[in-house]
């Protein structure tokens, strides 16, 4: 099967989600072990794959991105992924931690981490914590244990329904380390996959794009100047940022993103596709107006689930953030 014979079968695959997260880890599933890993020379054909799933249904993408991330992630580390589905709950929040202290000459996991998404649905998840000499580590959990309990009700978004972040408690829950202290933020691959969560935004914008095509092609009348100007816009963010991201696949293929050349092009694709993403929401609904949001269940959905998948992005802060790197590269030339 070629490649393009390939995004296309995966993205029929994603478009039969339509948002059901079961259907959506049974995708994870079957995509797994055929995906391609970042940084093993084709990193592009990655997030080529990331944006047709996002372009399809962001319910698949959100699940599959992470269970790809997760499985990249251990084979870094040199472990071998054991059978089942995977996340990766690496977020803080203030007012919870999550610690790990050895007990009964076993690392367990005792407190509280935010932001675990599909958590009920998963068998196992890389899971951060705070060791007792103050790093955080990274650590192979079974969701299934004793002493793990899954947050209900907390999710209330209308984006990503399916795919629920909320809170898990751990009660001395027997824990595998994955890497040395620090390892998860300092690796190479942190980078390589928050690129890999921009393809999938840049998939979804792509899906309205392709709704703001159609509807200048089934119009009743011909598209006036502002309808065009939108339509060519989008097509023109569209392709910076598909370029943008296709050049970070070469680069860490090349070995051209590492260490902090990886952390800046990370920083650097994230606005630029995140900029994109914003902008294609903004005109796709001052063109299209209001009838396909209240009449079209898959349009409102898309609209929905990208607004809130997209705001992993920080914005000001992460171009702050950016301004800051640059400025301190520059200083200690």
């Amino acid at each position: 099967m070629s490649l393009a014979e390939s995004l296309e079968f995966w993205a029929a695959e994603a478009a039969a989600v339509e948002g059901d997260p079961q259907r959506a880890v049974e995708l994870a599933l079957s995509i797994g072990e055929v995906a391609p890993r970042p940084g093993s020379g084709t990193t592009p054909a990655l997030f080529d794959l990331l944006r047709a799933l996002g372009r399809a249904d962001l319910t698949a993408a959100r699940v599959v991105e992470a269970h790809l991330d997760a499985r990249a992630i251990l084979a870094e580390a040199g472990h071998e992924p054991r059978a089942g589905t995977w996340g990766v709950f690496a977020a803080e929040g203030p007012g919870v931690r999550l610690d790990a202290l050895e007990s009964n000459g076993r690392l367990r996991l005792s407190g509280t981490k935010p932001w675990c998404s599909m958590a009920a649905l998963l068998d196992h998840a890389l899971v951060t914590a705070h060791t007792a000499e103050g790093h955080r580590r990274l650590f192979e959990v079974d969701l299934r244990a004793e002493g793990v309990e899954v947050r209900r009700g907390e999710w209330i978004a209308l984006g990503l329904q399916g795919v629920p972040s909320g809170a898990v408690d751990f009660d001395e829950v027997v824990a595998s380390p994955v890497g040395a202290d620090d390892w998860y933020l300092d690796r190479p691959g942190f980078a390589w996959g928050g690129i890999g969560v921009a393809a999938c935004w840049l998939g979804g914008a792509e899906g309205l794009a392709q709704r703001l095509l159609s509807g200048a092609k089934s119009t009743n009348r011909e598209p006036d100047q502002i309808a065009l100007m939108h339509l060519g816009a989008v097509d023109a963010g569209l392709f910076a940022a598909r370029v943008a991201l296709n050049d970070a696949g070469h680069r860490i293929d090349d070995g051209r993103a590492d260490a902090s050349e990886g952390r800046m092009l990370a920083a650097r694709v994230r606005i630029v596709v995140a900029t994109v993403v914003d902008d294609v929401l903004r005109r796709v609904a001052h063109s299209l107006g209001p009838a396909p949001l209240a009449l079209e269940a898959e349009h409102a959905r898309r609209v929905a689930d990208l607004e809130l998948y997209v705001r992993q992005h920080h914005a000001e802060r992460d171009e702050a953030s950016l301004g800051r790197r640059i400025l301190a590269e520059e200083s200690a030339r």
